[in-house]
């Protein structure tokens, strides 16, 4: 198969002609349709990383659907043919985490994905069938949108609550969705730049504000009062500390982004307002099917964050074109095209 590999940090992606990967038992063999670029891919491509950077000879991208193709031993809750979007892990299947649909808190959770070429295995329960009327665009969606919708239910929503959302990439818009599907009353957006304010209010924000100094004060104002849950979506030094700086008396931060440095920041700020820190890791196959169920009955303000779908061939160069900032919101690969 053809795949993009990691050569070394810091260097661009190297398509390469890689063993087709065989299924071990409970394991399938995904013909990979779609694959999207997650922000932590370009980041643990960045030599600044050091050693959290990917290694040598490592295949990214874990936002895919595909056909299967192959079937491991022990494989009976999918077939050859069925279209699948995978959750990107392999559990035991058979713990408690398992049987709830949590393969992420396994106990021998391995982690899987490697999709960023034309073949990538997943677990037997890791795959959500995907309906006729789901593309396999709209299924490799799948998995950035259930990890906004599961920080927001972590942040414990409730009708009304003044909402703000730190970040307007991919995870931080399916946020400002699901706050709005949740009941939230005003909802911001806060971004460094306006590239993605009008994608901010389709979502459902009510306001779109650009981050800076002021940000808690601009916050409060638009959204009339300080901000009962604040989901951090950029992930970036100092970013805790703006969210406990802007979130209300009481109030709940949830943690979306990944920050891969050390962050100082001063407790003491969510100290004074018994502030809730939750930090919000990936999702469990619910976020999945309700996030499937959203695509399926139509939801067009998600599907238009696909900005650009590329083959093989140009796929090394549109990667790295995301690491400095541009009009793309979510890429896709193609891997047949």
């Amino acid at each position: 198969m053809r795949a993009a590999v990691v050569k070394a940090a810091g260097q661009p992606l190297s398509i390469e002609v890689r063993p087709d990967p065989a299924p071990g038992p409970g394991e399938v063999v995904v013909k990979v349709a779609r694959c999207g670029v997650c922000g932590s891919d370009v980041e643990r491509t960045d030599a600044a990383l050091g050693a959290l950077a990917y290694e040598p000879g490592y295949i990214p991208g874990h936002e895919f659907s595909g056909e299967v193709v192959a079937l491991g031993t022990g494989v009976n809750r999918v077939k050859i043919g069925d279209r699948v979007a995978p959750i990107p892990v392999t559990g035991c299947g058979t713990c408690a985490n398992c049987l709830t649909g949590q393969p992420l808190w396994c106990p021998n959770m391995r982690p899987g994905g490697n999709a960023f070429a034309q073949y990538a295995l997943a677990g037997q329960h890791e795959c959500l069938k995907l309906p006729e009327a789901i593309s396999y665009a709209e299924g490799a969606l799948i998995e950035p949108i259930a990890v906004g919708l599961h920080g927001v239910v972590l942040g414990g929503i409730t009708p009304r609550a003044r909402v703000l959302v730190i970040g307007a990439g991919p995870i931080a818009l399916a946020a400002a969705f699901w706050a709005r599907r949740m009941g939230a009353g005003e909802i911001a957006v806060a971004a460094k730049s306006t590239r993605r304010r009008d994608t901010a209010l389709r979502m459902g924000a009510t306001s779109f504000l650009t981050a800076g100094a002021e940000l808690a004060a601009q916050a409060s104002a638009v959204l009339g009062g300080p901000p009962d849950v604040v989901l951090e979506a950029v992930g970036g030094p100092g970013m805790i500390a703006e969210a406990a700086n802007c979130v209300g008396p009481r109030g709940t931060i949830v943690v979306l982004g990944a920050c891969w440095v050390p962050d100082p920041w001063m407790p003491v700020c969510g100290l004074f307002k018994e502030a809730r820190i939750q930090f919000s890791m990936m999702y469990g196959m619910q976020d999945y099917e309700l996030a499937a169920d959203v695509l399926q009955a139509g939801a067009p303000e998600l599907t238009a964050m696909i900005t650009d779908t590329v083959p093989l061939d140009r796929f090394p160069a549109a990667f790295e074109a995301l690491r400095t900032r541009t009009t793309q919101c979510k890429v896709m690969l193609d891997p047949w095209a």
